[in-house]
């Protein structure tokens, strides 16, 4: 897409979604956007069939940086080096930041997660339950890595665990967003990490 075409789209996506955060989804209308935007129904029609589509465009977007931070072919060189335990703290601790920090950045994804956007429906909550889901099938696979490298015990369930994770991940971001808290703090993101990497047992 040329970089005119793209500063469009971006421009209505994000007007679209502060306008879903503050009105509702379902008391927005493309008109409204239009309006906010000074442009054409058409030329927002060139990027979306409706708006849901921005909906969807958000979430992929989140999605697709959170399959880059869980790269494998990182996660191989990582491990290749031989790090010691607290290079792996350390490892985990950016990785964990970082899916932080891509949540952060749309806070309308961890809204939609909570049922914090009034008039979506079953299609959009069955996109939402995906992203979810996929987030976790990136999890279930490090984890099986991990345990593979003798790292993690070979008694964990992968699945469970990364249900675990994100689930946890997605609640303390949404907690910390409530009581306007920082969620990047540099103890907060080591306790979930060292929660992650040796679990609670003395």
């Amino acid at each position: 897409m040329p970089p005119k075409g793209e500063r469009r789209r971006t421009q209505i996506v994000n007007t679209a979604k502060q306008m879903f955060i503050d009105k509702g989804f379902q008391s927005t209308h493309i008109g409204q956007v239009c309006e906010k935007l000074n442009i054409a129904r058409g030329t927002v029609y060139q990027y979306f069939q409706n708006k849901k589509e921005i909906l969807f465009a958000i979430m992929d977007v989140v999605l697709e940086k959170v399959e880059d931070i869980f790269d494998q072919d990182d996660f191989n060189e990582f491990f290749n080096s031989n790090p010691s335990q607290n290079h792996i703290l350390e490892f985990i601790n950016k990785r964990l930041s970082s899916c932080i920090s891509v949540l952060l950045g749309e806070p309308i994804v961890i809204k939609l997660i909570f049922k914090e956007i009034v008039g979506v429906d079953e299609e959009v909550n069955d996109r939402v339950n995906k992203a979810i889901a996929s987030m976790e099938k990136l999890v279930a696979l490090e984890v099986e890595e991990l345990m593979k490298k003798g790292i993690y015990k070979n008694t964990l369930d992968p699945k469970i665990t990364a249900t675990m994770i994100v689930g946890g991940v997605l609640l303390v971001v949404y907690e910390y967003g409530k009581m306007k808290q920082d969620v990047l703090d540099t103890h907060l993101i080591t306790n979930m990490a060292m929660n992650y990497l040796h679990g609670v047992l003395k």
